[in-house]
């Protein structure tokens, strides 16, 4: 991600930013697909609209594009920071460049959370896929898919601590039920079980990393090794609910549509701020959105 250097920082804060920023960590590059965006909104109409190969026959059959559509507006983001003059006068321990580096990584795993409410929210009505219905949802319906569910419950003696073997079963489920997925032609979305991810609660992580170790108790073979990655978001609060997601597809479970890059501002020495106020203001901005993808790429399940 580009970070735009305005010149109004000072060289110690400019460079605490900026390490912290390209340092931090971060998921959303690997479960969204970028798409630059040149205006307020962006338009998709191309989801799910590729046709198959057929034989020449009488010649080319060229198909125009669904009617369903996908309108995506820009957001525009900020945060700041307010800092007394005699506060970066006084201080002697860094704290200042301490709440910067803060502010970084704040900016820096911000997309992660937006995900992280996408996931969260993606059952509840009004938070549609690009076939109207909401991205986790027991009735997608789409051309000549039929109808389709990545809304996946499974049965846990503790449904806030599932068992590793419990997990086995539900990732399991989870892969069989994504592979099954049809597009609008009643084609296979998925040929393969590869680039998946499993995105679980903290409470989640040991148990999801166990189940899919090389190994298993007693120093047998995992048939489940390798087959998905871990990622846990300290965001998700729910700790009976966890959510596979395929990443390696042309187009991701999300769109990152990206308009402008974060920028890093200051009013400083010479601001007004500065001089008639003696507060100086640190921030970021910048405009994107996170949205839906494909909802083929995406199962929520739930130990119930």
């Amino acid at each position: 991600m580009a970070v735009i250097n305005t010149g109004l920082l000072t060289k110690g804060l400019r460079s605490e930013f900026f390490n912290r920023f390209d340092g931090t960590p971060v998921h959303f590059g690997e479960l969204s697909t970028r798409v630059v965006s040149t205006s307020d909104r962006e338009d998709y109409r191309w989801l799910g609209t590729v046709p198959k190969v057929r034989e020449w026959g009488q010649g080319r059959l060229a198909q125009g594009l669904r009617v369903e559509s996908y309108s995506i507006e820009n957001l525009k983001y900020e945060a700041t920071i307010e800092v007394d003059r005699d506060e970066i006068s006084d201080d002697q321990t860094g704290q200042i460049r301490l709440r910067v580096a803060e502010l970084a990584q704040r900016a820096a795993t911000h997309k992660d959370f937006l995900i992280s409410q996408l996931l969260v929210g993606g059952e509840t009505a009004g938070n549609n896929s690009y076939d109207g219905a909401s991205f986790f949802n027991a009735a997608h319906v789409s051309g000549a898919s039929g109808n389709q569910s990545n809304l996946l419950t499974f049965d846990a003696d503790a449904t806030d601590a599932p068992t590793v073997e419990e997990f086995k079963e539900a990732l399991k489920q989870a892969i069989g039920s994504m592979l099954g997925f049809v597009d609008d032609q009643g084609e296979p979305m998925l040929v393969s079980a590869s680039g998946l991810v499993c995105v679980v609660p903290p409470t989640m992580l040991f148990t999801a990393n166990e189940a899919i170790s090389a190994t298993v108790a007693g120093g047998g073979a995992n048939t489940l090794s390798g087959i998905a990655r871990v990622i846990s978001f300290p965001w998700l609060t729910d700790k009976s609910k966890w959510y596979l997601l395929k990443t390696d597809g042309i187009l991701r479970p999300f769109i990152f549509q990206d308009r402008e890059p974060v920028e890093f501002n200051a009013l400083a020495e010479d601001s007004d701020e500065g001089f008639r106020r003696e507060k100086f203001l640190f921030g970021v901005r910048a405009r994107y959105r996170m949205a839906y993808g494909y909802w083929q790429f995406a199962v929520r399940s739930d130990f119930i």
